[in-house]
């Protein structure tokens, strides 16, 4: 069994449900707000971690209260190594409005996580090797997570990227990975091509070896360098909000493909964990517990040894 290398950003979310975003002057009353340890990094890691997968994490904070809020928070999830870089900066927080129908909209502020230097990416991809999964979001800077992504590469290790948010130019990393996941929007910011299956082909032809295109209700496809093209259907649902849904779909994507898991049986549990995810409110506290991830690999690993078939790749 492989391991889940992590690195990435961690903070504070604070939500706002709100009936509509505002409009430019506007102040808008929102109500039910609420506050829990968040950013993609600190939720992926914490999903791998929940799946029973070994994962190593790492993030930067700041001396400060909210900094040791989210410490306390990580130390109890049984993420098997945990280093917290301090740097002089106030801890990074977003704020999520969320609407009526579940879909949310985030403004992040990241200077811990943009503090994250190249050396400190270099030494966290060091100790990669053949079988584990490293996985990086895009709230690190370009150079820093280049660098995780190159010296991973060297050691024979399966980088994951996940490029949200989009903040800087992501092509030159694509060669480096061998699996990007993005959203629709996403994929349409990287490639300029709104269909869905013709921007994941895209992303593999601007390096990746394989692209994963979520599409929410609509579940998600996928894409290889050869130009094959996959499509998994999602549970039908009734989604409350969706924030944190693309974080447990690449948390519990990356710990099956450490487990030895194929690609095919990987997305389908991402897919229902992030189901799950989605009839949750909130981001942090909305992600599946170590209970539910159990069922769902269970359900799984019943399927394969009843029939010998049912999840196979």
């Amino acid at each position: 069994m492989g391991r889940v290398l992590v690195l990435g950003n961690a903070g504070l979310d604070l939500t706002l449900q709100v009936p509509r975003l505002p409009e430019k002057g506007e102040t808008l009353l929102g109500d039910g707000a609420g506050s829990a340890p968040g950013g993609k990094g600190l939720n992926q890691a914490v999903t791998a971690a929940r799946t029973g997968a070994q994962v190593i994490f790492h993030a930067a904070i700041g001396h400060d209260a909210q900094g040791a809020q989210i410490a306390a928070a990580l130390a109890s999830e049984g993420i098997s190594e945990l280093e917290l870089h301090h740097v002089p900066y106030s801890s990074d927080f977003s704020l999520l409005m969320v609407l009526p129908d579940g879909e949310n909209s985030i403004v992040s502020a990241g200077s811990c996580a943009a503090a994250l230097t190249v050396e400190m990416a270099e030494n966290f991809a060091a100790n990669t090797t053949t079988g584990d999964i490293v996985l990086l979001q895009g709230n690190l800077t370009q150079a820093s997570t280049l660098a995780a992504l190159a010296t991973a590469t060297a050691r024979g290790a399966t980088t994951l990227f996940n490029p949200a948010p989009l903040w800087w130019d992501v092509g030159p990393l694509l060669p480096l990975c061998n699996i990007v996941i993005a959203n629709r929007g996403e994929a349409k910011t990287i490639t300029g091509l709104s269909e869905p299956t013709a921007a994941a082909a895209a992303l593999c032809r601007l390096g990746a070896s394989i692209a994963i295109i979520t599409l929410g209700a609509g579940g998600c496809l996928t894409s290889d360098s050869d130009g094959t093209i996959g499509h998994y259907p999602a549970s039908k649902i009734r989604a409350i909000d969706t924030t944190g849904c693309g974080d447990t779909f690449c948390g519990v994507f990356a710990a099956m493909l450490a487990m030895g898991l194929g690609q095919e049986t990987a997305i389908n549990l991402a897919q229902s964990a992030a189901a799950l995810t989605a009839q949750h409110r909130g981001a942090f506290t909305a992600l599946p517990s170590r209970d539910e991830l159990a069922a769902l690999t269970a359900r799984i690993e019943l399927a394969r040894s009843g029939n010998g078939a049912a999840g196979e790749d």
